[in-house]
């Protein structure tokens, strides 16, 4: 099994944030979109540095972006809404002193129109496919992902949208396909949220132990 990034959005309760941590997944989302049931409210604990705190925008001016960058430390940043390729390239200007990776989001259901990323190249490092419906994310359902076995890119990109741990065998199947068609550096990263929760932003540590130990298998 390839080593694929494994990134837990919607944290939002400290101490829940203290336990998943302890998993070291390799990216940790902090939404910042009042609309959303996952918002950020209270002080975030400081946690190790090994997983990248992810703030999650949507539409929110660049000014926002980097007041919530510097109160929080975030060390990559995801747009989940329509921003275009222009605010992208200005973002990345005003990023370009800061190490910090930008995670451009796209919206599938059943098919999808790659042409759409051309002008996103080289401004995001990452794109990310979800869901398309009715909220920003969290619909807790999956999209089509035999689309994405037409990725055109060589951009690096995060499988996401209602991802259980049901899902792990389909995800690991996809890895292989990508390894056999000589695309195994596309597929990065798995983002999880809804599909693991108790409650909206209290992730369950038992069943992401669950699911980070059965994608870490060599089984298919």
């Amino acid at each position: 099994m390839t080593n694929i990034k494994l990134k837990v959005c919607g944290m939002c309760q400290p101490e829940n944030i203290r336990e998943i941590v302890q998993l070291q997944p390799d990216y940790m989302g902090l939404i910042f979109f009042k609309k959303s049931s996952r918002f950020v409210k209270a002080e975030i604990p400081e946690i190790s540095s090994e997983v990248k705190k992810t703030g999650v925008f949507v539409n929110a001016s660049i000014d926002f972006i980097l007041k919530k960058l510097e109160k929080y430390q975030l060390q990559a940043i995801q747009l989940h809404g329509e921003e275009s390729a222009e605010f992208c390239r200005g973002l990345r200007q005003k990023l370009k002193d800061k190490n910090i990776e930008i995670i451009k989001v796209f919206s599938v259901k059943e098919e999808f129109n790659f042409d759409v990323l051309e002008q996103y190249e080289g401004t995001a490092d990452y794109f990310l496919f979800d869901t398309k419906g009715k909220n920003k994310g969290g619909n807790g359902i999956t999209f089509n992902w035999e689309v994405l076995k037409n990725y055109p890119s060589t951009t690096p990109f995060f499988l996401s949208g209602g991802i259980g741990i049901e899902e792990a065998k389909e995800i690991k199947e996809l890895v292989q396909w990508f390894q056999q068609n000589k695309k195994e550096q596309l597929l990065y990263a798995v983002d999880v949220n809804s599909r693991f929760e108790d409650a909206p932003g209290l992730k369950n540590i038992e069943k992401l132990q669950l699911f980070k130990d059965s994608l870490a298998k060599n089984n298919y």
